[in-house]
């Protein structure tokens, strides 16, 4: 992939070649099932057992909390469907900003008799930790909040959610707090093992690996509602990905919240807010949401740099994408799960206009995207706007 004018991270990061290909060859130089007990068995067991160690350091989790999966809406979905195993059916909450992954679910679990019970947004994009206690009873079993919204950049309160659902239950038990932190990980600090967090989503494909491998990781052992082989200490099962492990814990050693990365990370700020301003002197454009206009440092820091949605009023999102992409530039309407479909259940839960709603883009960016390239980008953008 020809990475200087992709503009769409938030879909997938344009791989590590370099990560993929060593990898790869780990995997053919061990290439018996980790789950035999002859010696090749063994052997790859080793290598897969090597990787989960090497997650479990650069997340500063332990290594019986990884859980290797085929990706982010797997590890969104066993921590989730483990309420089928629940005596009773009580109550599930989530924002309404979550990923199809875990909105779509929740829609089938409350077609099962579960009480979902879905939190609305304030109006630019932030879920507040008051507004999940609300909601809270004493059946509640789930709750669930992402740590970067893929459309908005909001990066949400989820430690001030732990800190509230912990401080709600007292001694009692506290209903499980899931997070998704496909959009974060990688790209601003995170602490996984903050207490009254249970269980996290990433997914590799994110940070430059390959696609199909994922990791959920579990503060403590859950009860799964899908059973077989018993791989993953019968939380995951099916046969063990090596490629896709080897590769992951290359990515996350390489890409995830170091030293380095904090310097990048300074340096895309700076390069988002100058970005930003350029936007908002197009008579057309409106950022979205509003507070992503106020520049200053205090309001920025809600925000991932690494994602910014705007809106051109009169142009089609889709025509827009279309029509950059014809000039060779690649951005996209919102999450590529939903790209086909006509609503934006993200933007609609934040009391966005229609108008804005069908003329919203988003423009996502990387470890490897140049200031030289967003300015392009930005002139690009300037020069199909004015032929509208």
């Amino acid at each position: 992939m020809n990475s200087e004018h992709y503009f769409d991270w938030a879909a997938t990061a344009p791989c590590d070649e370099d990560i993929l290909r060593q990898s790869l060859e780990t995997a053919i130089k061990y290439d018996g099932n980790p789950s035999s007990t002859h010696k090749i068995g063994k052997d790859a067991r080793k290598i897969f057992e090597d990787a989960r160690e090497s997650c479990a350091k650069t997340l500063g989790v332990k290594a019986n909390q990884v859980f290797f999966t085929s990706g982010g809406t797997e590890s969104d979905h066993i921590p989730l469907l483990s309420v089928l195993n629940s005596p009773k059916k009580g109550r599930i909450i989530l924002s309404a900003i979550e990923h199809p992954a875990l909105r779509e679910e929740c829609a089938m679990l409350k077609k099962q008799g579960f009480d979902v019970v879905s939190i609305a947004p304030d109006k630019n994009g932030f879920i507040s930790a008051k507004a999940i206690a609300e909601s809270l009873t004493p059946d509640t079993l789930f709750v669930t909040v992402m740590a970067v919204n893929n459309e908005t950049g909001c990066i949400q309160p989820i430690y001030e959610i732990a800190d509230s659902l912990s401080k709600w239950a007292g001694n009692k038990k506290k209903p499980h707090f899931h997070i998704d932190c496909v959009q974060a990980a990688g790209k601003i600090p995170l602490n996984l093992s903050h207490k009254g967090i249970d269980s996290a989503a990433l997914s590799a494909h994110k940070i430059g690996g390959p696609r199909g491998i994922g990791i959920l990781y579990l503060s403590k052992p859950i009860n799964p509602f899908l059973a077989g082989g018993g791989q993953e200490q019968n939380i995951r099962s099916g046969t063990e990905n090596l490629f896709g492990a080897v590769a992951f814990a290359k990515c996350l050693e390489k890409y995830y919240f170091s030293s380095s990365t904090e310097k990048r990370l300074v340096t895309q700020k700076e390069w988002t807010v100058d970005f930003l301003k350029k936007l908002k002197t197009l008579e057309k454009c409106s950022l979205v949401p509003s507070l992503r206009e106020d520049f200053s440092d205090s309001a920025q820091l809600n925000f991932s740099p690494w994602v910014v949605q705007a809106a051109f009023a009169g142009i089609p999102g889709n025509v827009l994408l279309r029509a950059l992409d014809a000039k060779g530039f690649c951005i996209s309407t919102g999450s590529a799960c939903s790209a086909k479909k006509q609503s934006r259940p993200i933007l609609e839960a934040m009391n966005v206009s229609r108008e804005i709603q069908d003329s919203a883009v988003r423009f996502s960016f990387g470890h490897s995207t140049t200031k030289k390239a967003m300015d392009e980008l930005f002139e690009a953008i300037k020069e199909t706007v004015s032929e509208f």
